[in-house]
């Protein structure tokens, strides 16, 4: 049909918001006589509300106009209402039945503006449609994956008048939904999914371990029954970028039945059940679902202490969360001994991780590790702790040749197991990490020969990592916890970028081969990062700038979202930065100004040595 642009880019307008605090509840109604042409302000939909407060969408009133309908229906994507009935009602019958807003949630900086293309007379005729714009933010997929996404946003809205009522309703809209930055802040939450790392991340590390918990972040509505929605979601199986490396001890299958809503009881005991594709699981494979829930539901509230799994009438078994580590290995619940750094004369020092907890002064002294790598037998600029704290690597002071060594008294320490032809410091070996299962990471950053190398047992000839993907050279890498994932900051063209790709093991010939596939930005608003640790299951902390900006350091997720909470405390002239994934272990920093320095949670920076660097957990 033929348009014509009428009132310019009409922007998003303010409903009218009736809060019944005593409920705990905010109902939406759409402007009465809202203007059909003209520019609009743009607000946000919803204004911030407490947390706790429900928010639902009035229903659109009789003989609304389309640009009242097309307000109503934009703010009822914000509200709270589990399946979006009332949103449904601003649509005719048809729409409704093939909407489906489940499939995504395109995140908009300031939401959806919205233009309108008029034929004709709005009193005579039929037939309004809107375009809705803006610029995009991030995408959340039918899975709940969340990934950062940039562009322009533009998607048409139809509207008629039904012949029947006489009301005008959206006939033709875009699957899924669209909602504004603040609303998707205050609407949804990031939890951590769990499974299991699969043979596909190390085939070599052996049946008889402790399998390792990886933890694959979602997003789910914060107040819809965000735990029936979690188990929907683990029960559903990893997302997309993390399947081939984990697996679920959950049967192909496995579901809720219909219409569940789980909610622990007042010992904070939670009973899931499970259809009958679970019913004939053995115990240690039950144990292992259990684990999976315990994991993915301990930042959930109301909080869950125990999961008793059954299938029908039948009990398949429960699960304490103090008995689940025993089950699964998780990055978080490993706590250091010690932290790790190099003092004034390029040795390997350590002190007690958690020392310091409740002073406001550091008054630990740092010991030399045992071994030859405490005793300086070698200048080192930087070092690696394997995370059974029995051995560590360490680069020497001209960046050439990469040590390991025993921490153990009396340990030798023998040849580099490395070395690299770079022809200066800054093109050749980056500081090194330690996964899972005690092989040792490193770049080579010869301009003449890049390359990502592991050592398995930190010993023996190099394997040459595989990296397709990679645009740039690494600047530096850590290897996470879980032992299927790798940070990576990536230099190109004066920028530095942090990507998080998988790690996949395959057979080539008679010789395994490591790959490192679908590396992503976590971070795609900083042009420089100088720094980053893991800190966390998905989550890292990361020093570095905007274009143009002054350094900043800041809690990012794997996905490339913003995790709730704080950023660290600002700290001058950082070069350096280490974490844990045990949260509740300090946040340690190398300043050119003051050192090694440490933060414990809701606390300041506190000195630790001012002859110091290269501050590392095991790792």
């Amino acid at each position: 049909m033929g348009t014509e642009r009428a009132g310019g880019a009409a922007r998003r307008a303010p409903g009218r918001a009736l809060a019944y605090a005593a409920c705990g509840v905010v109902l939406l109604a759409g402007c009465a006589s809202m203007p059909d042409h003209g520019d609009l302000r743009d607000v946000e939909s919803t204004p911030r509300q407490d947390t706790q407060v429900r928010v639902f969408a009035m229903p659109p009133r009789e003989d609304a106009e389309p640009s009242e309908i097309m307000q109503g229906f934009l703010e009822a994507l914000t509200s709270d209402d589990p399946q979006y009935e009332t949103a449904r009602q601003y649509l005719t019958d048809n729409a409704a039945r093939n909407w489906r807003p489940e499939l995504s949630t395109t995140v908009l900086a300031n939401g959806p503006d919205t233009a309108t293309d008029l034929t004709g007379d709005v009193e005579d005729d039929d037939d309004y449609s809107f375009t809705l714009t803006g610029t995009k933010i991030a995408l959340v997929d039918a899975q709940q994956s969340y990934a950062p996404a940039d562009g322009q946003y533009s998607r048409q809205v139809r509207l008629i008048r039904e012949k029947k009522s006489e009301q005008w309703r959206i006939d033709g809209l875009p699957q899924g939904i669209v909602i504004g930055e603040s609303d998707f802040q205050r609407n949804y939450m990031s939890v951590n999914k769990y499974y299991f790392a699969s043979n596909a991340a190390d085939p070599e590390a052996g049946t008889g371990a402790q399998p390792a918990a990886v933890a694959d972040p979602v997003y789910v509505r914060r107040r819809v029954a965000p735990m029936t929605h979690v188990v929907h979601s683990l029960l559903n199986g990893p997302t997309n970028w993390l399947g081939d490396v984990v697996r679920s001890s959950f049967p192909t299958g496995t579901a809720l039945p219909k219409g569940a809503v789980l909610t622990p009881d007042e010992q904070n005991r939670l009973t899931v059940p499970l259809n009958g594709k679970a019913a004939r699981v053995g115990s240690a494979k039950c144990n292992e679902m259990a684990a999976q829930l315990l994991f993915t539901l301990q930042n959930l509230t109301p909080a869950v202490d125990e999961v008793e799994l059954r299938a029908g009438d039948r009990k398949l078994c429960e699960l304490r969360e103090d008995r689940a580590s025993a089950v699964a290995a998780v990055g978080s619940a490993r706590h250091a001994d010690y932290l790790y750094f190099l003092d004034g004369k390029h040795r390997l020092v350590r002190i007690p991780a958690d020392s310091g907890a409740t002073s406001t002064t550091s008054t630990t002294s740092p010991e030399a590790v045992p071994g030859a790598l405490g005793e300086g037998v070698a200048s080192l600029r930087s070092a690696a702790v394997a995370r059974d704290e029995h051995t560590a690597a360490g680069v020497g002071l001209d960046g050439k040749a990469l040590y390991v060594g025993s921490l153990a008294s009396g340990g030798s320490l023998g040849d580099p197991v490395l070395l690299s032809a770079g022809k200066t410091e800054a093109d050749r070996l980056t500081a090194p990490s330690w996964d899972a299962h005690g092989n040792l990471w490193v770049a080579d950053r010869d301009p003449g020969n890049p390359r990502l190398l592991m050592l398995r047992d930190g010993k023996g000839e190099p394997l040459q990592v595989r990296t397709p993907s990679l645009d740039g050279r690494i600047k530096s890498l850590r290897v996470a916890a879980d032992g299927v994932r790798i940070a990576l900051v990536v230099e190109k063209d004066d920028e530095q970028s942090l990507l998080v790709g998988r790690i996949e093991w395959e057979r080539v010939g008679e010789q395994r081969a490591v790959w490192i596939r679908e590396l992503r930005s976590a971070t795609p608003e900083l042009s420089e990062v100088t720094a980053m640790s893991w800190a966390g299951d998905s989550r890292l902390v990361v020093v570095g700038r905007e274009e143009d900006g002054v350094q900043q350091m800041r809690y990012v997720q794997v996905d490339g979202s913003v995790p709730e909470g704080p950023a660290p405390d600002a700290l001058t002239g950082v070069r350096e930065i280490a974490a844990s994934e045990d949260e509740r272990l300090p946040l340690v920093a190398f300043s050119s100004e003051d050192g090694i320095v440490r933060m414990e949670s809701g606390t300041q920076w506190q000195k630790v040595v001012k002859e110091g660097a290269a501050p590392v957990y095991p790792g």
